[in-house]
């Protein structure tokens, strides 16, 4: 039976796969195509956005105050750092959020067919409930309320308890629904996929948690850490690493899990037609009594 056993059994298949070649470079290949286009936005727009930024921060009636308070606590300097800061604080979720959509969206797909080669799942009728067009205005639909509630919640990452939550509680319920979707798009109908996401909801939002955190741990050096304010594009590009590394670990772990799910669920609706076969059959011969 699909559970918290197939939870953690999946899990060390997950770690074991993305150990495996093809998955460091499913993971490098993604890496490398938004680190160059984020790099290049960056590069291009750093000095205008700095300046409007650090005007807002000084001018604003909303965020004055920020600046004001770190003087007044003895941060003299912060006037320098407080809009390269707040610049960086603004890009780690934009970059985590299309990273995530662009494996899923272009890598999932391959993860999904290399974890379906394995024996217990080669037998799987594929019944394409999710096409491309489906798939690309759901995780863009997704990616938009994550970022609003991201938009929304991002003055008070820093509070200490809320810092430790909400990243991996955002990523997690993000991860959630664009890995459920993409390793299920090929091989489950949409009732199928339906049913196996309201079925198995909390095991799925507790696999995202566990990613998000493990993604927090990035997030959390890249946001509070000096040395990756003044070592930004180095300390950036190696997070984005470790991000795409984590989120294809997350994929392969749900591959397994729902595909193993949607195998169990095929054969409950087996025997139920056999079971129910067989009593139309004995209600249908004749009485010997």
């Amino acid at each position: 039976m699909v559970g918290l056993p197939q939870v953690f059994k999946s899990f060390g298949m997950a770690l074991v796969g993305t150990m495996h070649p093809r998955m460091l470079w499913l993971s490098f290949r993604p890496f490398l195509i938004v680190s160059v286009l984020w790099g290049c936005l960056i590069w291009l727009t750093w000095t205008p956005a700095l300046e409007t930024l650090s005007i807002f921060l000084t001018t604003s009636v909303f965020t004055s105050w920020i600046q004001e308070g770190l003087v007044w606590a003895g941060f003299e300097n912060a006037r320098a750092w407080i809009a390269p800061l707040f610049f960086v604080m603004l890009i780690i979720p934009l970059i985590t959020i299309s990273l995530l959509v662009f494996i899923a969206f272009s890598t999932v797909p391959s993860i999904v067919k290399i974890a379906s080669r394995q024996s217990q799942f080669q037998d799987l009728e594929c019944k394409k409930g999710g096409g491309f067009f489906g798939n690309l205005i759901y995780s863009l639909w997704s990616a938009l309320i994550c970022l609003a509630l991201v938009m929304l919640t991002l003055p008070v990452w820093w509070v200490p308890p809320l810092v430790a939550v909400l990243p991996p509680l955002l990523w997690g319920w993000l991860t959630m629904r664009l890995m459920s979707y993409d390793v299920l798009a090929k091989h489950a109908s949409s009732e199928e996929r339906d049913l196996l996401l309201q079925k198995y909801r909390w095991p799925l939002f507790c696999m995202g948690i566990v990613s998000g955190m493990l993604g927090a741990v990035p997030t959390f050096f890249w946001a509070t850490s000096a040395l990756a304010l003044v070592l930004f594009p180095i300390v950036s590009f190696i997070a984005l690493w470790i991000y795409s590394l984590i989120f294809v670990f997350a994929a392969l772990w749900f591959s397994y899990f729902l595909l193993d799910a949607l195998k169990e669920l095929r054969e409950e609706e087996l025997d139920q037609a056999l079971t129910v076969q067989s009593r139309v059959v004995d209600m249908e011969l004749p009485y010997h009594g």
